[in-house]
This record gives C-alpha cells, structure tokens and sequence, in this order.
C-alpha cells in the first residue's frame, strides 16, 4: 500500500476538520440567525487587519456575497464537498460559532480516526530481510 505523505496527511486532516466544523455550523445556522453577524463582523474585521493581503481581501469578499444569499445556499456552500469548498472553508468567516474546547475536541477525534485508518490501511511494520 502507498504511504501518504505528511503533507497529503495534514491536508486530509485540516480538510475533514474544516468540514466537520462547517457541518455543525450549517446545521445550527436556521436555529442561530445571529451567527449570521457574527460572520460579517468577522469578515469586516479580518478585512481590516488583512488590508495589504489582495488573496484574503478577494476571499472575504466572496464570503460577504454568499452571506448575502439564501440560507440554503449558504449551508450548500458550507457542506460543499469541491476543491471550492474546500478552499472556502479554509477562511470560514464562522470563526468564534463553535466553542473552543468542542474544536480541540473534535481535531483530536479526528487525528485519532486518521492514525487508527492509517494502521488498519498499512498494516504492521514488517523488518527489512
């Protein structure tokens, strides 16, 4: 069996987490209409501490316009499975929404999943002949 990469690893593992941290936003979103300016203060925020970084400025401004949308589309890009949500969720303006110890909770769940799978897939370590 091929060996994952470190890099390939913590890119698997920052995107399981991110996704599961969206997963919980989008099913609390309708419940917690306030998360919505939570959002926003964050993007206006983030905006201002990053104004000399154009790549973070672009990414927070198409936050702000899917914010802007439906509710359902905004939880269909929260849970979107693409490269695209993949690289929105990186810069989730929902920062703050989940409690702390619940995010090292749930990393730590998911750093154990991937190094259990990654035993199960690889199988023992056998000595060199």
């Amino acid at each position: 069996m091929r060996r994952c990469t470190i890099s390939h690893v913590d890119h698997r593992y920052h995107d399981q987490v991110s996704l599961e941290l969206a997963s919980i936003v989008a099913a609390g979103l309708a419940a917690h209409p306030e998360w919505l300016a939570l959002a926003r203060n964050n993007l206006r925020r983030w905006s201002e501490r990053n104004a000399d970084a154009p790549s973070l400025l672009r990414c927070y401004a198409e936050w702000d316009k899917i914010l802007d949308r439906p509710l359902d589309q905004i939880v269909a890009t929260l849970l979107d499975p693409s490269d695209n949500g993949q690289r929105l969720r990186t810069n989730s303006p929902f920062a703050g929404v989940i409690a702390f110890e619940e995010v090292l909770d749930i990393k730590q769940r998911i750093r154990n999943e991937m190094k259990a799978a990654e035993r199960i897939v690889d199988g023992p370590e056998i000595p060199p002949a």
